[in-house]
């Protein structure tokens, strides 16, 4: 398998950032890491070698990108406003720095987001703060809620980066559009102590006319040989 390691000064963050790329063709996927994970952490848990056959045959290019959570949302020592601008940073390092990058060697024009935990929130976060850029969009055992991680804030900049509370007001057609021609699924465990919010943001996407898609699995299910089974089925 093709596998390129990358890493480069991002004007965005002020600082190195690193990501991995297996694969030479096929559907781009950015795959985002569980909390404060690293963008190895598909290769060490072992869903690479899960999901080779596919990436050898050229339908799927996967581009494992870093994280900051520890620099936003995890950085309990910031104030809330200051954790959501450090992602909203992330953010603009993902669209104007990684994105470029796919569309350069990648000439597939459907691009798709994934994580799982964590990684799932910031899936789905992407797809709907960025609605068109991504046509696919898959979230795995995710929590969905970002006040969780700011203080309760959902003010201000807090705001802007939680779909939970920017999406029941989101009325402008020149971002319901394209979110509505965004494919969205999220998956879960029956028994994930966030499952609740995962019910949440497929009933806000749905009443949006965003055709959104709940898989609830039996048991647990937050784990990765559980999210090994559902990459099989939806990506």
């Amino acid at each position: 398998m093709k596998r390129d390691y990358r890493k480069w000064n991002s004007p965005a963050l002020e600082r190195d950032m690193e990501l991995l790329v297996f694969g030479d063709g096929g559907t781009p996927v950015i795959v985002f890491p569980t909390s404060m994970g690293r963008f190895y952490q598909w290769e060490d848990f072992g869903m690479i070698a899960h999901m080779a056959e596919r990436i050898d045959a050229g339908w799927l290019q996967l581009w494992c990108v870093d994280s900051v959570d520890g620099e936003s949302f995890y950085d309990k020592k910031k104030a809330p406003q200051e954790r959501a601008q450090r992602h909203l940073a992330y953010e603009r390092y993902l669209v104007d720095e990684v994105l470029p990058n796919i569309r350069a060697e990648n000439p597939v024009d459907f691009l798709v987001v994934a994580g799982a935990s964590f990684g799932a929130f910031h899936a789905l976060a992407f797809a709907t703060r960025r609605p068109g850029l991504a046509r696919k969009a898959i979230g795995l055992s995710g929590a969905y809620d970002a006040a969780r991680w700011l203080g309760g804030s959902r003010e201000g900049e807090a705001y802007y980066v939680n779909p939970l509370t920017f999406l029941p007001n989101l009325n402008d057609e020149r971002y319901l559009e394209p979110l509505r021609a965004t494919e969205i699924v999220i998956a879960t465990g029956r028994d994930d102590p966030n499952v609740e919010e995962s019910r949440r943001m497929a009933t806000e996407l749905q009443d949006k006319g965003v055709p959104a898609s709940l898989h609830v699995w039996d048991g647990w299910a937050h784990d990765w040989p559980y999210w090994k089974e559902m990459v099989d089925v939806f990506l």
